[in-house]
């Protein structure tokens, strides 16, 4: 029987994002596959954690892409960015928990040109007037990916319906981000 990569990264994600400690076997067991069968797609946890951050940071890269961050009112490119990011909450839960990911240049480097174009979106944001010019364009950035790591464990753990996540997240973040009419 052929392994499916996806699946298993898939079982990883799930798994990862709720217990970065988790051993090979619970992984295994959540893909139907055995521990042997894990290790002839991945030699060891280190290989599997790193693939799983590879494909967290990819997706992450891919939505800020998709967003067009550079383009439009700064709210109306939040909400779209917010649309493309929340199916993959879980991933983005995984990457706030699993701080061994930052050991890896590749991976650190990848994170932080992301974290960057996060940064300068939001200071985009501040200069069009939309975002609160007294938080920082880095604490918004960092406060917008800990929430969307929270809507990943919120949807996990059923707290949040996954078509109620996206609203919730955006009225939740723009509620406190957005700059007030003096």
């Amino acid at each position: 029987m052929a392994i499916d990569r996806d699946t298993v990264l898939t079982a990883a994600v799930e798994v990862l994002s709720r217990n970065p400690t988790a051993h090979l076997d619970e992984i295994a067991r959540a893909a139907g596959i055995s521990r042997a069968s894990l290790h002839r797609v991945f030699p060891g946890r280190e290989a599997l954690v790193r693939e799983v951050g590879l494909l967290a940071l990819r997706r992450y890269h891919d939505a800020l892409d998709a967003a067009d961050l550079e383009r439009g009112e700064a709210d109306a490119v939040l909400r779209r960015l917010v649309e493309l990011l929340v199916p993959d909450a879980a991933l983005c839960a995984f990457l706030a928990g699993e701080n061994h990911l930052f050991d890896d240049p590749e991976l650190l480097l990848l994170w932080e040109e992301q974290g960057a174009r996060v940064r300068a979106f939001f200071l985009r944001g501040q200069q069009q007037g939309a975002f609160r010019i007294e938080l920082p364009a880095g604490w918004l950035a960092e406060a917008f990916f800990d929430l969307l790591a929270g809507v990943g464990w919120a949807v996990q753990d059923g707290r949040l319906a996954p078509r109620d996540s996206a609203f919730a997240l955006i009225e939740l973040f723009l509620g406190g981000a957005l700059r007030r009419p003096s």
